[in-house]
């Protein structure tokens, strides 16, 4: 079962897709849209065209648990994304997802635009493997 990871942003949103398996998460791309609709039209297709069962879509969290601004706009992203596919979208905490993405970049020696283009994609990789491990627990 292939299962989509996504990582919402304002400017980029990062894409992972976990293996036939379902244990390990793989980045696929970055979408450089600004606009929720044309995300979740892309989204959309990659989900159908990598055979996908399930999306899990990062949920920012304050470091409190609460759920803020970027909260609320990805809960609105997950309701577009609902009318452009069905499937499954289910939320997963992704705190420290982008930090854990940036340390991963810094180890790897990765600078410049090329860091800025895939960061986001490593931070929906690191959202979807927490949640394929969280399945085998």
């Amino acid at each position: 079962m292939r299962i989509l990871g996504v990582d919402f942003g304002d400017r980029r949103t990062g894409v992972a897709l976990s293996d036939e398996f379902g244990w390990t998460a793989q980045g696929l791309t970055t979408i450089f849209h600004w606009n929720p609709e044309e995300v979740a039209k892309e989204v959309a297709r990659l989900a159908n065209e990598h055979k996908a069962e399930k999306i899990v879509l990062g949920l920012p969290k304050n470091m409190d648990g609460s759920v803020g601004f970027r909260g609320e706009a990805t809960k609105e992203f997950a309701e577009k994304l609902k009318t452009e596919i069905d499937i499954p979208v289910i939320f997963w905490d992704e705190r420290l997802s982008t930090v854990a993405a940036h340390r991963t970049l810094n180890e790897t020696n990765v600078r410049g635009k090329k860091r800025k283009n895939i960061v986001d994609t490593v931070a929906a990789t690191y959202i979807l493997q927490g949640y394929l491990d969280s399945l085998t627990k």
